[in-house]
């Protein structure tokens, strides 16, 4: 799987690392941002739980702030 931002510079050599969780193309380690989000799941009857989690976008998905 070749990173789809690396194409559209001319540079096909960049493998894919991973799938932008906001637009699905593939990202290489150059344009792959690693984002922290709250994950909540609620346990039977009782409070919410909290819980971080990483999510993986790509460079254009970070620069538009589509990451919740």
């Amino acid at each position: 799987m070749k990173c789809y931002d690396c194409l559209q510079e001319a540079r096909s050599d960049a493998e894919g690392i991973g799938v932008c969780s906001q637009c699905g193309l593939a990202t290489c380690e150059n344009h792959a941002r690693i984002r922290q989000v709250q994950v909540s799941r609620s346990v039977g009857l009782g409070p919410f739980r909290g819980y971080m989690a990483r999510k993986l976008v790509c460079h254009a998905c970070d620069l538009a702030g589509s990451t919740p």
